[in-house]
C-alpha cells in the first residue's frame, strides 16, 4: 500500500516527479524547454507553494497563475488538448506515488484549476464552445 500525501516533502516529490514527466511530454514539453525556457530553480519552489497552499491551506503561495497561463497563452497558443494532458500527467504521476484522501483531493483540485484555465483562457468563458 501506498501512503498518503501528507507534508511538503511529498508534494516536493509529487511536483518533481511530475515536471520530470512534462519536460518529456511530446504535446507540452515544449512549453516548459523550447517556448519558455523555464528557470526550475525559480520554478519550482513556486510550485512546491502553489500546491502545498492547494491542499494544505498553508499561505505559503502568493502569485497569480491565471495571469501567467493568460500571458502564455498570448505567447504560445495553448488549447483543450494541452490542459487534458497535463492533467492526465499530474493525476497519473499522484497515482503512481501515493494513494489516500490527499492523493484524491489534489487531483479534484488539479482538475478544478485545469478545468477553470482552460475555460477563461482557450475559451475566453464561452463554455457553449465546449462538448
Amino acid at each position: 500500500m501506498k501512503k498518503d500525501i501528507t507534508n511538503r516533502s511529498d508534494i516536493e516529490l509529487l511536483i518533481n516527479r511530475f515536471y520530470d514527466q512534462v519536460k518529456a511530454n511530446d504535446q507540452i514539453g515544449h512549453f516548459f524547454t523550447t517556448d519558455r525556457k523555464v528557470n526550475w530553480e525559480h520554478h519550482l519552489p513556486i510550485m512546491y507553494n502553489f500546491w502545498e497552499n492547494i491542499l494544505f491551506y498553508t499561505g505559503q503561495y502568493n502569485g497569480n497563475p491565471m495571469a501567467v497561463h493568460k500571458q502564455l497563452h498570448q505567447e504560445f497558443p495553448l488549447s483543450r488538448e494541452d490542459f487534458a494532458e497535463w492533467l492526465q500527467l499530474f493525476k497519473n504521476t499522484a497515482d503512481v506515488l501515493f494513494e489516500g484522501e490527499n492523493t484524491e483531493l489534489i487531483k479534484q483540485r488539479a482538475q478544478s484549476i485545469a478545468l477553470v484555465m482552460e475555460l477563461k483562457i482557450v475559451h475566453g468563458n464561452n463554455t457553449s464552445s465546449i462538448t
